[in-house]
């Protein structure tokens, strides 16, 4: 005969759930916390840096050199961010972490037998580059999703760019806009003229192969389109309102 102080055990199913409802919540906090520390302090590396270091290591590329120097935003140059913003996210002071219409056109696109192009914003772009890997699966969709969002509640806009144009991948193991300029330009990104800071920003969808100090026609004729973007934006002022 059961005694009847006896304690029923909860169901099985109960108990996954509410183990997996620990798990989520603590998931969350360290994600949380991981994030707000980062608005304040600079951070020391990206996924995106480890996962080419790692890279270099397997592929015994003895000679390859990772260039990472973090430089506060007011140390670099006007034309950057908003050569960056003109490329990238024209539209990135106003929206809320993803640019919905540039999603639904390259949806569009694909179904019309277009290849699916990306519609990420600078806020997913840094996301990304911060705490995940490369590719396009479902996962980390959805886990850029998700950081975006932490992201933009947690970082003032400025931040959010400021992170980006230091973990921005500029070349090859070539990270951040002071190791860009000081490779290609041999100057300080204080000092990056309109010119460069667009050549900088036409590379970004090919770092690897795409190249500011020797441009190609496609990046030449790209940097001169973000141009005239800058100056139908209204110029580095774009940002300041």
């Amino acid at each position: 005969m059961t005694p009847a102080y006896a304690v029923r055990r909860r169901p099985l199913w109960r108990r996954l759930l509410r183990g997996l409802s620990f798990a989520l919540l603590a998931w969350v906090v360290v994600t949380w916390l991981a994030v707000l520390l980062l608005r304040f302090v600079p951070p020391p590396t990206s996924a995106f840096m480890i996962d080419r270091r790692a890279s270099a290591l397997v592929h015994d590329e003895h000679d390859f050199r990772l260039r990472y120097q973090w430089t506060p935003y007011e140390r670099v140059s006007p034309e950057l961010p908003i050569a960056l913003v003109a490329g990238e996210d024209q539209k990135f002071p106003t929206h809320h972490g993803f640019d919905l219409k540039a999603i639904a056109d390259a949806l569009d696109e694909a179904d019309e037998g277009e290849r699916l192009r990306g519609a990420s914003t600078i806020s997913q772009q840094t996301a990304k580059n911060l705490f995940l890997w490369g590719g396009r699966s479902f996962v980390r969709k959805g886990l850029e999703a998700y950081f975006t969002v932490l992201l933009e509640l947690t970082w003032p806009k400025r931040r959010i760019l400021e992170v980006y144009l230091n973990v921005a991948e500029f070349g090859d193991g070539i990270y951040g806009a002071q190791a860009a300029a000081q490779q290609f330009f041999r100057k300080d990104a204080a000092q990056l003229g309109a010119h460069e800071a667009a050549l900088l920003a036409a590379v970004l969808p090919n770092p690897k192969k795409l190249h500011a100090d020797r441009p190609s026609a496609y990046v030449q004729r790209h940097s001169d389109w973000i141009s005239r973007q800058v100056r139908q934006l209204g110029g580095p002022s774009y940002l300041a309102r």
